[in-house]
Formats: C-alpha cells, structure tokens, sequence
C-alpha cells in the first residue's frame, strides 16, 4: 500500500537553471547533455529513462524542490555512438557528470535504464553515491522492447507500446508518442535503442548487487510489467540497507503516474538520510 506520510511538502517558489554542458565517457568524444536544476542544498540527481526526458520529472521537482536541490540530467540517448552508445558508456558519460559538475556526494533517483546507470555508479563508484532510488530500475529482470521496435514503426504500434508502461492509460501523454514515432523513425535513433536496450539486457548486475553499500529506497508499480514485482524483491534482498514502497494502480513510470506520491517518498528519503547523518 501506498500512504502519504504525515507531513506534507512544503512547496516554494524556486528559480530554475537550465544549461548545456560537455561530457565524455568511453568514446573519448564530446557528448552534449542538458542540465536543470531547481531549489538549493545536496544535490539529488534525476536519471531519465531510454525514451526518457528531463521533463518527465517535471512534477516531482515541482513538488520536491523545496526539500532539496533537484538536478535533472538529460543524455541523448539515442544519438549517442560507438563506445558510448552501451550502458558501459551512459554510465561513464554520468559518472563524469558527478565527478565534474557537482559539489557533494549525489542521491541517484533512477527510472527504468536510469535506474540501472544508477546501480552500475553505486556499485563501481560509492563514493560519488549518497543514497539511490530506484523507480522500476532494470539490471536484474525487465522486458525489452528490442525484438519488436521496427524501423520503420507506426504511430498506432508505437502508442499501444508506451500505453504498456502505464496503469492508467490517460496519464500517457500524445506528445510522448508523438516524439517517440518521430524519433524511432530514423533508422540511427532506432538502431541507438537497439543497441543500448540490448547491453542493458546483458549487463544482469545479479550478485554484484550485494557490493551496494548506499542506503536505498525501491519504488516499484504493483502493476508495472516491465520490471515486474520480483525484481523489486530481488533488489530488496540483495541491497543491505534498502526498503521498498508499493504503488497500487502504477505502472513502470511512478513520476508520471503518482508524482505527488513520488515526490513524498524521495524527500521522506532524503530526510532519512540526513538524520542519519549521511
């Protein structure tokens, strides 16, 4: 089940900061990636998904930026090539993003293929990682699209296939497909998805997992059948000092489905942790 915790989220007036900024990784070249960033003290980072924007977590931050600052990190996944283009290479790519562009040790919060970037950086990198969440993360068990994208996909496959991540299907929005359609349509960008979904799906972090020494916090759809319910109790099990919460009538997108819910329990997190003392 899913509650609202007792206090509610304050939510204040915050100036966002949008730049451009340069990353490299394992392909030795520049990779152009958007940075935003709402509120102030230690550095939350949001890590989208394969299809994801930094816009998906637009709701969240609103809600959440008042707690701590919020830092959305948008790679473009799909233009991504040779030894970036893998989750070796998003990981490196982000890993110079928390080594370069930040102050502090960062809490990761990771959706799907951002979730597992945010596992691979706890598990080879800990001291960059304050804490993680992790929002239907792959990197034990999910279904992959990758035997169905075609390269020339309809609208109509291309809608049925992102309403799939969705419980409630009106939370899908038409502009998500729109972009999705539009960009999957190049034969590069579809060939980037293969090719990323593919070494995701090779890359199962199994016991590695257990090496996580970050607290974190597993936030999982009942409903959700990409990651399915087992990955999160496998997570929970493998993961020392992590704790799940269900959401009933979710799918694999929490943030767009529930982002009041979400917002409450990454700051309920975030809370915990400082009085911790982490």
């Amino acid at each position: 089940m899913h509650t609202r915790p007792t206090q509610p989220i304050e939510i204040a007036q915050s100036q966002r900061h949008a730049r451009e900024i340069t990353l490299r990784g394992l392909g030795k070249r520049d990779v152009a990636a958007k940075v935003e960033t709402m509120g102030e003290g230690r550095p939350v980072v949001f890590l989208h998904g394969l299809a994801g924007l930094n816009d998906h977590w637009e709701d969240t931050v609103q809600l959440a930026h008042a707690n701590f600052r919020c830092v959305m990190l948008e790679i473009p996944l799909l233009e991504l090539e040779g030894d970036d283009c893998s989750i070796d290479g998003v990981a490196a790519l982000t890993q110079d993003f928390l080594s370069r562009h930040l102050d502090d040790r960062a809490v990761l919060v990771g959706n799907s293929f951002g979730g597992h970037v945010a596992l691979r950086l706890a598990i080879e990198h800990p001291r960059l990682v304050r804490g993680l969440v992790l929002a239907g993360s792959s990197g034990l068990n999910e279904r992959t699209m990758v035997a169905e994208v075609r390269l020339r996909p309809t609208r109509e496959w291309m809608s049925r296939k992102i309403g799939e991540l969705f419980f409630d299907k009106s939370k899908m929005r038409e502009a998500d497909v729109d972009r999705a359609f539009a960009e999957l349509g190049e034969r590069r960008r579809a060939r980037a998805m293969v090719r990323l979904s593919r070494s995701a799906r090779r890359n199962h972090l199994g016991d590695e997992i257990g090496r996580i020494t970050a607290p974190t916090l597993i936030v999982w759809g009942r409903e959700d059948v990409v990651t399915p319910p087992d990955a999160a109790h496998e997570f929970n099990a493998k993961i020392r000092d992590s704790s799940i919460v269900w959401y009933d009538r979710c799918g694999h997108a929490p943030m767009l489905e529930w982002p009041d819910l979400f917002a409450d329990s990454v700051s309920a997190f975030v809370r915990d942790l400082a009085a911790r003392g982490l």
